[in-house]
C-alpha cells in the first residue's frame, strides 16, 4: 500500500528483535561479575543471581545445591529460550538457528554410535547428549540397539540424513572412522553449507558470520592435522576432510596436508598473522596454555568484537 510501508516494517522480525535486545540488557554487568567472586558459597551465588534477569531459575532446588545442577537449570533455560526463538521465527531465520543446532547434532548422533560401539546401552547415552542439539526423532533412533541399526536409523530419521549418505557405510564403523565421520559432518552439513547460507544471506548476516566461520573452519584445519600424526590417515584422506571456507584455503590447506609434524604445522601457520599469534601463545611444561586453549581464547576475543558491532 502506497505510503504505509511504515506499518510492515519489520514485521516478521521485530517480535524476536525486541526480544533480542532484552536479553542483551539483561546480560551480566561487570559489577554482578565483582559480586559473584566474592559468594563463598553457591547459596551466596544464588541469591545474588535472583537480583538479575537470571530471576528464579534455582527456586525450585530446595535441596543442597551443587554445580552440576547449576549447569542442568542453565541449560535448560538456554533451550527454552532458544526453542522458543526457534519457534517463532520466520524464513531464513529459521534456518539460520537449525543451523546453529547442527554442530552439537553431530557430536549427539557421534556420541551416540561411539557408544553403542563400545555396547554401552543407548538409555544410557541419550541423557549425555548436549539439548540444543537433541531432535524429534530421537526417541526413534534409541530404540537401536547395535552400530548397524543405529546407522539405519540415522539416515532415515534425522535432520542430518542427506549429509550422513556421503559419509561412510555401516560396515566401516570403528574409531577412526567415527572420527572422520565427524570431520565430514563437520565439513558438510555445518560449515560448508552454513557458510553458502549466510553468503546467500548477504548483508550484516554475512559480514558478522562469515570471519566467525573461516575461523572455525581453520582450527578444525590445524586439530585434524596434528591429531593425523601416528596415525593411518594418508595425506589425501587427510585434506579431504578440510573445510573449503576458511582463510587457509585454497594454499594453507595444502601445505597443512603435506605436514609431517607439529613444527611443520606452526610454520603454515606463521603466513597467517592471526594464528601466528595464536601458536606463539601456546606454552611447552605441564599446566600451561595448550593450542586448543589458545584456539579457545581467540575464538572469544573474535565473538566479543563481533558482538560488540551489533
Amino acid at each position: 500500500m502506497p505510503g504505509y510501508s511504515e506499518f510492515y516494517f519489520n514485521v516478521d522480525h521485530g517480535y524476536l528483535e525486541g526480544l533480542v535486545r532484552g536479553f542483551k540488557a539483561g546480560i551480566l554487568t561487570s559489577a554482578d561479575y565483582v559480586n559473584l567472586a566474592q559468594c563463598e558459597t553457591l547459596e551466596d551465588l544464588k541469591l545474588h543471581l535472583q537480583t538479575t534477569d537470571y530471576g528464579n531459575f534455582l527456586a525450585n532446588e530446595t535441596g543442597p545445591l551443587t554445580i552440576s545442577t547449576i549447569d542442568e537449570k542453565l541449560k535448560t533455560k538456554l533451550l527454552t529460550e532458544f526453542h522458543y526463538f526457534r519457534n517463532h521465527a520466520f524464513e531464513p531465520l529459521a534456518t539460520f538457528l537449525n543451523f546453529v543446532t547442527y554442530s552439537y547434532m553431530i557430536d549427539n548422533v557421534i556420541l551416540l554410535i561411539t557408544g553403542t560401539l563400545h555396547q554401552r546401552p543407548i538409555a544410557e547415552l541419550v541423557p549425555k547428549c548436549h539439548p540444543l542439539g537433541s531432535f524429534e526423532q530421537m526417541e526413534a533412533v534409541s530404540i537401536a540397539s547395535n552400530p548397524t541399526e543405529l546407522f539405519n536409523a540415522i539416515l532415515v530419521d534425522t535432520p542430518l540424513a542427506a549429509f550422513f549418505q556421503d559419509c561412510l557405510s555401516e560396515n566401516d564403523l570403528d574409531e577412526m572412522n567415527i572420527e572422520i565421520m565427524r570431520n565430514k559432518l563437520y565439513k558438510a552439513s555445518y560449515l560448508e553449507a552454513f557458510y553458502k547460507f549466510c553468503e546467500k544471506q548477504g548483508g550484516t548476516t554475512a559480514e558478522i558470520m562469515r570471519p566467525i566461520l573461516e575461523f572455525e573452519a581453520d582450527r578444525r584445519a590445524f586439530i585434524i592435522t596434528i591429531n593425523s600424526f601416528g596415525t593411518e590417515l594418508s595425506k589425501d584422506d587427510r585434506e579431504k576432510l578440510y573445510p573449503s571456507c576458511g582463510k587457509l584455503y585454497p594454499e594453507g590447506l595444502h601445505l597443512l596436508a603435506n605436514a609431517d609434524d607439529y613444527e611443520q604445522v606452526k610454520h603454515v601457520a606463521e603466513y597467517y598473522a592471526e594464528y601466528k599469534a595464536v601458536f606463539e601463545g601456546v606454552g611447552s611444561g605441564t599446566g600451561e596454555k595448550t593450542l586448543e586453549d589458545a584456539f579457545f581464547e581467540h575464538e572469544v576475543k573474535l565473538l566479543t568484537l563481533k558482538y560488540k558491532n551489533e
